[in-house]
């Protein structure tokens, strides 16, 4: 949950990492299917309107006429389709400038519908189709400008100075430029969003482990006590009435005990903001597991003390013992268990054993109770043996390392 509340209360990425709001991900059916009509029109009004003011500048130029108006027209209108028909539009655009400026009509802003063709073709992948439209319109402005202008209005006109093709080279070049740009820069985006929502699945699926673990060891291990204690007040309860009074005060105890942790663990569900109202079970609650364990009929024997261990290892720890008792109880027909504790240069060693026999195909454990040992430890850097001895009966061998605040804080 620490590391939940970490990603929460960070900080919003910046647009320039993720994206402008308005951006969204290549493809994306949602986006393809709304017609871009505000921002044609805008453009369409600005094309006539600059048009109109740079044949006022380009006297030796053809006047604008109904035709002129309809190319420039069409050739903005086809910008409604740019989002559904890339390729297309960017020809028909390129096709569009290219008859108006054969005709010899003045330059002016009939290339921003090309640019914006291009640019949005190129961002939707379609780069060869974006470079081949620009690559036509520039080498069909060649031979208008330098050749075919003797024949083509208007009359008299001399050839076009190749410096201006230069400049028209430079445009296409940072049209192309400016294209790619945008294209890489949203591929690094869509990369970015799809790896924070794997990152975020990952912390819900660790999440949801680490609830799992939580809810089995409580449980399995209050119920297999009430479970055992049940037995022996149906056996006792007319022979020996005192003592099924006992079990069932174990039962009372023990039942109180796992509600109190469950709704700890559904309190963190609830305000995953909020500190725990209890802390988390550790090594220190040992006698308190001995006890419950003695209630089911099982007599351990603990040796060693634990050393300091940061909260994370401490409830591994005690998850482990707990979960390894409650197999015993539930798994095992000896009655008696061993817990060791060796703490030595950087680790902790738990062994927990047991003298058999097993009593069925689950001698040992339940295939989620030992998997939820070893998540906790390897969630650590520790490790996790378990199997029968060569002398007989069942061990649970833990080593978990000292110094896991590092791996802690990572998770």
């Amino acid at each position: 949950m620490d590391g939940e509340q970490r990603v929460r209360g960070a900080a919003r990425p910046q647009w320039w990492r993720q994206g402008p709001p308005w951006w969204t991900r290549p493809g994306n059916q949602e986006r393809a299917a709304r017609w871009p009509w505000a921002s044609t029109l805008l453009l369409t009004l600005f094309v006539l309107g600059g048009s109109n003011y740079a044949a006022q500048q380009q006297a030796e130029r053809a006047a604008l006429d109904p035709f002129a108006r309809a190319l420039l027209v069409i050739g903005s209108g086809l910008l409604l389709w740019r989002h559904r028909r890339p390729v297309l539009v960017t020809f028909g655009t390129a096709a569009a400038a290219m008859l108006y400026l054969g005709a010899g009509y003045p330059y002016g802003p009939v290339f921003l519908t090309v640019a914006l063709a291009c640019f949005s073709a190129v961002v939707a992948g379609h780069r060869k189709a974006a470079w081949t439209a620009l690559g036509m319109l520039w080498a069909g402005h060649v031979l208008v400008a330098h050749w075919l202008y003797q024949w083509l209005p208007p009359s008299r006109d001399p050839a076009a100075p190749w410096g201006q093709e230069g400049v028209i080279a430079a445009w296409v070049v940072a049209i192309v430029a400016l294209s790619e740009l945008a294209r890489t820069r949203r591929e690094q985006w869509a990369r970015e969003r799809a790896e924070r929502a794997r990152a975020a699945q990952r912390r819900a699926d660790e999440e949801r482990l680490r609830i799992a673990r939580e809810l089995h060891d409580v449980l399995a291990h209050s119920i297999s006590v009430i479970n055992v204690q049940a037995g022996v007040g149906l056996a006792l309860l007319d022979t020996d009435p005192e003592q099924a009074r006992t079990a069932l005060t174990t039962i009372k105890a023990a039942s109180k005990e796992a509600l109190g942790e469950v709704r700890q663990v559904l309190d963190t569900l609830r305000t995953p903001g909020d500190a725990p109202r209890a802390p988390a079970p550790g090594l220190d609650r040992l006698p308190e597991l001995v006890a419950q364990a003695a209630g089911a009929g099982l007599t351990v024997e603990v040796e060693g003390t634990a050393p300091k261990l940061p909260p994370g290892a401490d409830l591994a720890a005690f998850r482990i013992v707990q979960e390894a008792l409650t197999n015993v109880v539930r798994h095992s027909g000896s009655r008696h268990a061993r817990v060791r504790l060796e703490h030595g240069v950087g680790a902790l060693r738990l062994r927990i054993d047991d003298d058999g026999p097993g009593t069925g195909a689950d001698a040992g454990g339940s295939g989620n109770g030992l998997a939820g040992m070893r998540e906790r430890a390897a969630a650590l850097g520790g490790t996790i043996e378990a199997g029968p001895r060569p002398d007989g009966g069942f061990r649970v061998l833990a080593v978990l390392p000292l110094d896991v605040k590092a791996q802690e804080e990572n998770r």
